[in-house]
C-alpha cells in the first residue's frame, strides 16, 4: 500500500471529546427535566427576542461557531485543488444532493407515511424545519469528527472554507426554493436576516479577529486564544442543548412518537450522504484520510444555524423548530457511529492503493 495514501491514525481526544455523547445525553436530559420543571423561565427566556430572533439563543450560537470560525484559513481556498476531487465530492452532495434529498424524505415521510401519526397542522413545519437543518453544512462540529476518524486537517479547514464562503450566498435562496416546491410561504425578510445574524456576521468577526491578531502578536498568539477559547464553544454548545430542550422540553415529553418520527428521516439522510461521499470517494481514489471528513462534512448539518433559523422565521414553539432540535438529538450518535464506520473500513478503503 502506497505510504502516501495510507489513513493516519485517528487522533488522541481530549476529555470532552472522549465522552461527548456522555455530555450531549446529560444536557439534553437536563434541559428537559428543567423544562418541565421550570417552565415560568424558560418562558421568559423565550419572550427576549428582537425582530423574531432570541436573543439567549442568538448569543448562544454567536459563542459556539465565532471561536470555531477561527481555526478556518480563508487562505486555504488558494490550495483547493491539491484536493480537488475530495472538494468537488464535498461541493457536490452538500450543495447538489443534501438539501434536496432532504427536502424530499420530508416530505415522503412527512406527508405520506407517517401523515396519520403526525399533527396536520404541523406537517408544513415539520418539512421547513428537515429542509433548513440540511440546507448548510455543518461548520463547527466537523473539526471533531474529522479530527476522530484522523482526517486532513489542512483539506478540513479548506472545505469548511469554501462551504462558508458558499452559504453566505447560497443558503438563503436554497431555503427558500425549497421551502416554495413544498407550497410553504417564505418570510424573506426574517430569512435574510437569519443569513446575516447566523452566517455573515460571524464569519465576518472571526476573520476580523484572526486576521488582527496574526499581524499584531503572530501565529503564536492565535494558538494560544484558541486553547484559551475552546472551553467557550464547548461550554456554549452544552447551554445551547440545555436551553433548546427546556423550550421544547414540554413538546418531547407530550409527543415522544412525532420525536421518534421526525427522526427517522433525518437518519436515513444522514447515511444517505455519508455513504454517497465515502463511495464516490473510494471510486474516485481519494485518500482515506479526506474521503473520511468528506464523508462526514457531507453527513453532518449546521444545526447550530437551523435551530436559529427555525426559530426567527416559525417561531420558538413551532413544528419547524422542534424537528430543528431533533436534529440535535440524533446528530451526535448517529455522526459518532459514521465516524466508527469510516475508521473501521479504512483497510478496505486504502486497497485500491494496494
Amino acid at each position: 500500500m502506497n505510504a502516501e495514501l495510507a489513513a493516519p491514525a485517528p487522533a488522541q481526544l481530549g476529555f470532552f471529546a472522549r465522552y461527548l455523547s456522555v455530555w450531549v445525553a446529560l444536557c439534553i436530559a437536563a434541559g428537559i427535566a428543567l423544562g418541565h420543571v421550570l417552565p415560568a423561565a424558560f418562558e421568559m427566556l423565550a419572550a427576549i427576542e428582537l425582530q423574531h430572533v432570541n436573543l439567549p439563543v442568538a448569543a448562544l450560537v454567536w459563542l459556539m461557531i465565532v471561536p470555531m470560525l477561527l481555526k478556518v484559513d480563508f487562505a486555504q481556498l488558494a490550495g483547493v485543488r491539491r484536493q480537488a476531487r475530495g472538494i468537488g465530492i464535498t461541493l457536490l452532495v452538500n450543495w447538489a444532493i443534501k438539501p434536496f434529498s432532504m427536502a424530499l424524505l420530508g416530505w415522503l415521510f412527512v406527508r405520506h407515511v407517517f401523515a396519520a401519526w403526525l399533527p396536520a397542522e404541523q406537517h408544513d413545519a415539520y418539512i421547513a424545519g428537515l429542509i433548513l437543518l440540511a440546507a448548510a453544512p455543518c461548520t463547527a462540529m466537523v473539526f471533531v469528527w474529522s479530527r476522530l476518524c484522523g482526517g486532513d486537517a489542512n483539506f478540513t479547514l479548506a472545505q469548511v472554507a469554501l462551504n462558508d464562503t458558499i452559504m453566505i450566498v447560497a443558503f438563503a435562496p436554497i431555503v427558500a426554493l425549497l421551502l416554495g416546491v413544498a407550497s410553504i410561504r417564505v418570510p424573506w425578510g426574517t430569512l435574510l436576516l437569519s443569513v446575516l445574524l447566523y452566517i455573515v456576521v460571524p464569519v465576518v468577526v472571526a476573520q476580523l479577529w484572526r486576521v488582527w491578531l496574526l499581524r499584531r502578536r503572530g501565529p503564536h498568539a492565535l494558538e494560544a486564544l484558541l486553547r484559551r477559547i475552546d472551553p467557550w464553544s464547548t461550554a456554549a454548545l452544552l447551554a445551547t442543548l440545555v436551553l433548546l430542550f427546556g423550550f421544547q422540553g414540554e413538546a418531547i415529553l407530550a409527543q415522544p412518537l412525532v420525536i421518534a418520527l421526525l427522526a427517522v428521516p433525518i437518519v436515513i439522510q444522514v447515511y444517505l450522504n455519508a455513504g454517497i461521499a465515502y463511495g464516490l470517494g473510494r471510486r474516485l481514489k481519494v485518500p482515506h484520510c479526506v474521503a473520511g471528513p468528506a464523508a462526514l462534512i457531507g453527513a453532518s448539518n449546521f444545526f447550530e444555524l437551523a435551530v436559529a433559523a427555525a426559530i426567527s422565521l416559525f417561531g420558538l414553539r413551532s413544528g419547524a423548530a422542534l424537528a430543528t432540535v431533533v436534529g440535535v438529538l440524533v446528530e451526535v450518535p448517529v455522526m459518532l457511529s459514521v465516524v466508527h464506520i469510516v475508521n473501521r473500513s479504512a483497510t478496505w478503503f486504502d486497497r485500491q492503493h494496494a
